[in-house]
């Protein structure tokens, strides 16, 4: 009895559909290439899971609340370009720089979510203008170039483990952790899953609706920061190209983890697992040899699937 219930609660987690999809391909991986279940690049995987994670679980609680931000990856690109070249240029310590990049892109969430809610500009087109802005920023600061000259106390953040786990994996799950309480736990978790169910409802209700979407979006700036941040630390230089690519796994991590799009449906486990699946993905294509090109067309194929699956879940779902 015991193990059949435990078995029927798995099934029944709205989670379970990526877990099993992502352990059928980790199955089929191991299979198929004799490199895929060594130690070395298991922790490649979860490390590149990590980056994009951190960003899709701020991306999460946007979705959640029934908004979107398009400028998280410019965000992350942005803050690890200044955080860099605060370093590199004026000498600032990494203590001091980190803190600064990371109140930047707190700063640049802020800008998002007071346009969206007290301008009440459309999300989409929002975030969308701001990261052509920030990506221009980026442009504008490098040239182009990478910068160089890090300190070596700097690589530790994204380079260093903590018993035999990387820092990134660390600061994934940490904050995964802490946001999967929030939602879970808090009053401020409840006011975002009341309003994506029913914005009118919530405000109604006396939930300070404006409030909440800008500390919202602060947090998905914050954690695009955190992530820019780590990504530099990791390959040692403030590349202008980081983030650049991270807009649409971000998401999608977290609609293939059960995260609605139409808001105050998801959880911080599903875009845990949902990020994992997309690295093991990309790990897969590059173990089988799959054109990188191909990339590209299976994950925007996953996203329609992963949308499709979302509309169908939801069809009919009565509104609280």
């Amino acid at each position: 009895m015991g193990r059949k219930s435990i078995l029927a609660r798995l099934f029944a987690m709205k989670e379970a559909g990526i877990l099993f999809g992502m352990l059928g391909i980790c199955v089929v991986l191991s299979m198929t290439t004799s490199s895929f279940l060594n130690r070395y690049n298991l922790t490649i995987v979860v490390r590149q899971a990590s980056f994009v994670g951190i960003v899709a679980l701020g991306q999460t609680m946007v979705l959640l609340t029934g908004g979107i931000d398009l400028s998280v990856g410019f965000i992350a690109g942005l803050v690890g370009i200044l955080t860099t070249l605060l370093m590199s240029s004026f000498s600032v310590a990494p203590l001091l720089a980190v803190p600064i990049g990371l109140a930047a892109g707190a700063v640049f969430g802020v800008v998002n979510g007071l346009v969206i809610s007290r301008v009440k500009v459309n999300p989409f087109i929002t975030t969308l203008a701001l990261g052509e802005i920030f990506a221009g920023a980026i442009m504008v600061i490098t040239n182009g170039y990478p910068i160089l000259n890090l300190p070596s106390s700097f690589s530790f953040l994204g380079q260093g483990q903590v018993f035999g786990m990387p820092m990134p994996v660390i600061v994934f799950l940490v904050v995964g952790a802490m946001l999967a309480y929030i939602l879970r736990y808090t009053a401020f978790g409840r006011n975002i899953y009341a309003i994506g169910g029913n914005r009118l409802a919530a405000r109604l209700v006396g939930i300070r609706v404006e409030r909440v979407i800008s500390a919202v979006y602060m947090l998905a700036g914050f954690l695009a920061a955190l992530a820019g941040i780590l990504f530099s630390s990791r390959i040692s230089t403030g590349q202008p190209t980081t983030g650049a690519n991270w807009g649409m796994p971000c998401i999608t991590a977290a609609i293939i983890g059960g995260t609605s799009l139409s808001g105050g449906e998801g959880s911080i486990v599903g875009t845990i697992l949902g990020s994992l699946f997309m690295a093991v993905l990309a790990n897969g294509i590059v173990l089988l040899d799959i054109s990188p090109y191909w990339e590209r067309i299976i994950i925007g194929a996953v996203v329609i699937l992963a949308v499709v699956i979302d509309v169908l879940r939801t069809r009919g779902r009565p509104r609280s």
